[in-house]
């Protein structure tokens, strides 16, 4: 994210390489700036055709910038919120944007003019939340940042802000809150919240938990980053936010900011890209949207995999052999809602999206949730809720088994 190397020593550049891989950009691009299910370039390539045709066209300049972005390209993104700027003065979407460009740049004070402009224009705390929240984790102000990321939970940013609440807690030392928080992220198979939660192990000091996270994610490859990972512990609380959020890391005796940016949006212009988009369209003919999940560009593996479909309860399904983590059993089916709503009141957020299911064996019924893609996701998750002292079990159905979501039995 973002930006140009600037001085730095050989070993805090493996320590940034190693940032600049693991940064807790999202793992989608499909973000809030468009209804598709497609990667910021998509993204990017598809706004660009309408510009082309209509360079004032307020929505595909906002899309565009948004976009950028995603991509770690500050400099475009600037460029795309300076001239909707120009097209609609009065929106905050503009101001907002360059407040986010600041951010990436590692320059919070400088966007926080622009998020108060956007605020006096009409922007919400959620929409600007998890970005402002950010520039106050890079100054330090990890309590006013928290609750710019609470605001924006709720708001089109909600994931991001969630991995970045959880980010700030474990530098303000609340380890259990920040697992907390990103487990309903991790739950569901959020990639960058695997990475985001592997930081948070780093940052309360556990480097061997982050380095299995880490192996988790990307098999192989904790080696190569424990450089970083040891180091991080030692960080100012700023320094710890610019390092874990955008790859920022201080350079050995020297209080400046040091980066290595991500893979920059590819392009023939590199002051101001609509200037270029005729050159960019003639170049290269963009493909229609496809339904993605996570850049291509990074190994992919999940740390637990997405719960599986409600089936109708008038057809019980006959299931095959999965892994899950057992919560309670006992010979009468319906009882188990109740003790499912119990477990969860012991800590809400934890449980956020997750569903429990009913699985039905002969000599009982098992309440259940997951199913997850292997042991080691189980027992990170299992892990997890013990902190709030419940206690689970990994458990394997038989084909025989009847898994049913809770409520249907």
């Amino acid at each position: 994210m973002r930006g140009l190397l600037r001085s730095l020593s050989r070993g805090a550049l493996i320590a940034c390489a190693a940032a600049a891989v693991f940064a807790a950009v999202p793992a989608s691009a499909q973000g809030s700036y468009s209804p598709y299910n497609e990667t910021a370039t998509a993204a990017l390539t598809r706004y660009l055709h309408t510009l082309a045709s209509d360079p004032k066209d307020f929505a595909s300049l906002i899309g565009a910038g948004r976009a950028a972005l995603e991509l770690g390209d500050a400099q475009a993104a600037a460029g795309f919120f300076a001239r909707a700027d120009d097209v609609n003065p009065r929106s905050p979407l503009p101001q907002a944007g360059m407040g986010a460009v600041s951010v990436l740049n590692g320059e919070p004070q400088a966007a926080l003019p622009y998020f108060a402009r956007a605020e006096q224009l009409g922007a919400t705390l959620a929409t600007i939340g998890c970005d402002r929240g950010l520039a106050y984790d890079l100054m330090g102000r990890q309590s006013d940042a928290q609750a710019e990321y609470r605001a924006a939970l709720k708001g089109p940013d909600g994931d991001e802000a969630r991995r970045r609440l959880a980010l700030s807690l474990a530098i303000s030392g609340d380890r259990a809150g920040a697992l907390t928080t990103l487990s309903p992220l991790v739950a569901k198979g959020d990639v960058a919240a695997a990475r985001a939660r592997a930081f948070v192990l780093a940052l309360s000091g556990d480097s061997s938990g982050a380095m299995a996270a880490i192996n988790a994610a990307m098999p192989g490859s904790s080696s190569s980053l424990a450089p970083f990972l040891q180091r991080l512990p030692m960080l100012q609380a700023g320094q710890k936010a610019a390092a874990a959020n955008l790859g920022i890391f201080p350079d050995s005796g020297d209080t400046r900011f040091a980066s290595v940016g991500a893979p920059q949006v590819t392009s023939s212009v590199t002051t101001d890209r609509l200037a270029g988009v005729d050159n960019l369209l003639k170049q290269s003919t963009p493909q229609a949207p496809q339904p993605q999940v996570a850049s291509q560009s990074r190994p992919q593996q999940v740390a637990y995999a997405v719960p599986v479909q409600r089936t109708p309860a008038s057809v019980p399904a006959t299931a095959a052999r999965k892994i899950w983590l057992q919560l309670a059993s006992g010979s009468n089916a319906a009882a188990l809602s109740s003790q499912f709503q119990q477990i969860k009141s012991k800590n809400s957020e934890l449980f956020d999206g997750i569903p429990g299911y009913v699985a039905k064996s002969p000599d009982r019924a098992r309440l259940v949730v997951g199913p997850f893609r292997s042991a080691r996701d189980a027992d990170t998750f299992a892990e997890d809720l013990q902190t709030v002292d419940v206690s689970a079990f990994k458990w394997s159905n038989s084909p025989a088994d009847q898994i049913v979501p809770l409520g249907t039995e």
